[in-house]
């Protein structure tokens, strides 16, 4: 890939580019130039990288807000005291706001500046894999409450978005491996063809890990550009895996699991209630589920209480009037096909798409949900 390399986002309310390279300080001042800058990170990412951040930044513009690490702390509290230091700071309507961190930093960066002074810039530097592919791009912004993951937060798309290949090197494995997870997900559901790429000893290779980032990033800007807001029922399918997982990060209390280990045990039970109602291809379900595992990511969840379980999807922020929505998979082989024979058709593609149902009986439901105590 040639260096600069980036993906132009096109939504409505914003244009913007995610660039896919090294970031340097000259490509960075095009957007902070004669600005004042608050950057939000948490106490990990700015202890490892403080000194990468300094160098790209000019210090006399820059302003930290440094915030304590882990999804539990992604909540109103934290927004307070990212507003307190944008205030202090005395950002105004032509300051912006940088997201230096993981998925966590990154909704919760783009929701205060989005609420600050009623909207200002912000710009994304996302640290996780997680992040890079899914967090930092598409402008969902918000914070979890009792209630659930994300019932708080607001639309705003980010003025540019940084994904930088240097962090991957000192990432943990399981960081890695949660991010992973968003790859599976939205491959599963726009380009399943490219799933057959993803092996345990192939993800060692930082070309083809760039490539799997690129392209990710590729398909979700397709998907906002044309369901910036989740209006037609396209953008919804991202969430393919999320109604489970979501539920399993409220069971656990946002403690237990990263996102992308949450939702990969998801969607194998998504997958699960699909062959149930015999939309999806037993081998297809096997076969992502290979995939997850060759992720190094958890495909088992065991839930502690099922009628709790079920009472958290209707949190999720797809159910509307009452009706459970899953984002399920269909693919359209006979039975009767090898594994082999259905990843060799020329239109696999095609075979394959998520869809949308809130037709689903609640006592195939709680069958799938029995299978996994």
């Amino acid at each position: 890939m040639q260096k600069k390399q980036f993906i132009q986002v096109n939504t409505k309310s914003k244009a913007y580019k995610v660039y896919i390279d090294s970031v340097n300080s000259e490509l960075l001042q095009k957007y902070t130039q004669n600005k004042k800058v608050l950057i939000i990170s948490n106490e990990s990412i700015y202890k490892l990288y403080k000194s990468y951040i300094e160098n790209l930044i000019d210090s006399k513009n820059a302003n930290f807000c440094i915030l304590p690490d882990g999804e539990k702390f992604k909540n109103m509290k934290s927004i307070e005291k990212i507003l307190d230091a944008a205030f202090q700071a005395k950002l105004n309507r032509n300051s912006l706001m940088i997201s230096f961190g993981g998925g966590v930093i990154s909704d919760m960066t783009g929701f205060a500046s989005g609420i600050y002074e009623r909207g200002i810039d912000f710009l994304s530097i996302p640290t996780s894999l997680l992040a890079m592919v899914d967090a930092s791009v598409g402008g969902k912004c918000g914070i979890n409450n009792k209630y659930g993951k994300n019932l708080v937060g607001l639309f705003h798309q980010p003025s540019a978005v940084f994904v930088d290949m240097f962090f991957l090197k000192s990432l943990p494995k399981r960081e890695i491996s949660a991010g992973l997870a968003e790859i599976v997900k939205i491959f599963s559901c726009f380009n399943f063809s490219a799933l057959k790429v993803i092996e345990s000893k192939t993800l060692q290779d930082s070309n083809i890990m760039k490539s799997l980032i690129f392209n990710s990033i590729k398909l979700k800007a397709f998907v906002v550009e044309n369901d910036e807001k989740e209006k037609s029922g396209l953008r919804a399918l991202l969430n393919y895996g999320h109604t489970f997982g979501h539920s399993i990060e409220l069971e656990c209390k946002f403690r237990t699991f990263l996102h992308g280990e949450a939702v990969a045990m998801g969607i194998i039970m998504a997958n699960v209630l699909s062959v149930k109602l015999g939309i999806l291809h037993p081998k297809i379900a096997d076969f992502i589920e290979s995939k997850l595992r060759s992720c190094g990511l958890p495909t088992r969840y065991k839930i502690k209480n099922v009628e709790q379980f079920y009472e958290s999807f209707f949190l999720d922020k797809k159910s509307v009037d009452s009706k459970l929505h899953f984002v399920l998979l269909e693919s359209s082989f006979s039975l009767g096909l090898s594994l082999e024979s259905m990843l060799e058709t020329a239109n696999l593609d095609s075979k394959i798409k998520a869809t949308l149902r809130n037709d689903i009986d609640k006592k195939l439901i709680f069958e799938v949900l029995n299978e996994f105590c």
